[in-house]
């Protein structure tokens, strides 16, 4: 994992760094999720470079979202979900489309290309799953909710992020037409199997062996990372895969067991996750950068909220609720960084424009973390009034 040390020693830097900012933070009622990124970028290959190979890293905690995800399915009934995939449809497209206007229009008037600001724009359209997930609690009633509008919007995004990348690889990839096809046919094919599965084998199996507890934990382990990979395999997202494998146990009696076996496990590589975005990000370009990048992560921290809760309004929601729903989806999201990278990779985007992108998700992930934080309950929230699981 790291050229002079090796992994047990490059986890020691992580915890370590991440156990000292986490406690600063409680003192000083900052967002833990801050700390994490913070810890990267001290610790990365552009501060003290003590972890140097920050992209092992982001791969162990992609699978971090991927747990997220799976236990964020075990709390959604299935026919609650559809319910809320229908009503938030159209709120998501109409508010990608603003969301890719406001980003396109801001960078255009910054200088930037045609094609930059495109790019840009597409990449301002997505919210962050993980924060909006991980700082959402679910253990109370109005919550359960929240969490439904702002699961079937995170996951609408999700796929029109999958149809973003595969569009932009078919400029250097013909065969990304193939994958666009195995995409139609991928939704059905997972669905069933996840059905007929969680039916006639999981069921019966979770059933008889109920009393063994190591076996639950590594069976739910192994049926969350077989529907990954099976998505995958589609040409989507691991994250879909596992969030269906988690809804299709959610009827389940044994569901809150398994989510409550899962929650550490998850946690230990969401740290890892949030690490790798404040590694990744390169100090060199942040002078140049800084100005643009704020202005246009202050449009979509203001805007983004805004845009949602009067959307929401409109389909029936109430005030407070709309409102909190935007705030809790106002930033940008780990898709976009991936667009980002995609884009430098293919020279549509130039590193100085790709890492002034990367600064205002960056700048969004920290400021969206603390307004929820201290505005909302979560399960990361400093004081007793608001913490919530």
């Amino acid at each position: 994992m790291d050229q002079t040390h090796g992994i047990a020693h490059v986890i020691f830097l992580i915890f370590t760094g991440t156990a000292i900012l986490s406690t600063a933070a409680l003192f000083t009622r900052q967002s833990l999720l801050v700390a994490y990124i913070v810890v990267g970028a001290l610790l990365g290959p552009f501060g003290f470079k003590l972890v140097s190979n920050s992209e092992v890293i982001k791969q162990a905690g992609d699978i971090g979202i991927v747990f997220l995800l799976f236990l964020l399915g075990l709390h959604l009934q299935p026919q609650n979900l559809f319910h809320s995939l229908r009503k938030m449809s159209l709120i998501t497209l109409v508010s990608s489309l603003v969301f890719f206007g406001m980003g396109f229009l801001t960078c255009y008037m910054f200088g930037y290309t045609l094609v930059e600001s495109m790019v840009i724009g597409i990449a301002v359209i997505f919210s962050s799953t993980i924060i909006g997930l991980k700082l959402l609690p679910t253990t109370i009633l109005h919550h359960q909710h929240t969490g439904e509008l702002v699961i079937s919007i995170l996951l609408l995004q999700d796929i029109l992020a999958i149809a973003a990348i595969l569009i932009m690889q078919l400029f250097g990839d013909s065969s990304a037409t193939t994958n666009l096809w195995l995409i139609a046919i991928a939704f059905p094919i997972l669905l069933t199997v996840a059905y007929l599965f969680q039916t006639y084998v999981l069921s019966w199996l979770l059933s008889r062996f109920d009393k063994i507890h190591e076996y639950i934990f590594i069976v739910s382990i192994g049926w969350c990372l077989f529907m990954a990979e099976f998505s995958h395999y589609f040409g989507l997202s691991e994250e879909i895969g596992a969030f269906i494998a988690g809804v299709s146990l959610a009827s389940n009696p044994i569901a809150f067991y398994i989510a409550e076996s899962l929650k550490p496990l998850r946690d230990f590589f969401l740290v890892l996750f949030f690490f790798s975005i404040g590694a990744s990000f390169n100090f060199d370009y942040f002078g140049q950068v800084f100005a643009s990048a704020c202005v246009l992560a202050l449009f979509i921290l203001l805007l983004k909220p805004m845009i949602f809760s009067w959307l929401l309004q409109r389909s029936g929601e109430i005030k407070t609720v709309s409102w909190e729903i935007g705030v809790r989806l106002g930033q940008m999201s780990e898709f976009s960084l991936l667009i980002i990278y995609m884009a430098q990779g293919t020279h549509l985007l130039s590193p100085p424009d790709a890492y002034m992108a990367q600064a205002a998700v960056i700048i969004t992930f920290i400021v969206s973390c603390y307004w929820t934080v201290m505005r909302y309950p979560t399960p990361l929230a400093s004081t007793d009034k608001l913490r919530r699981d």
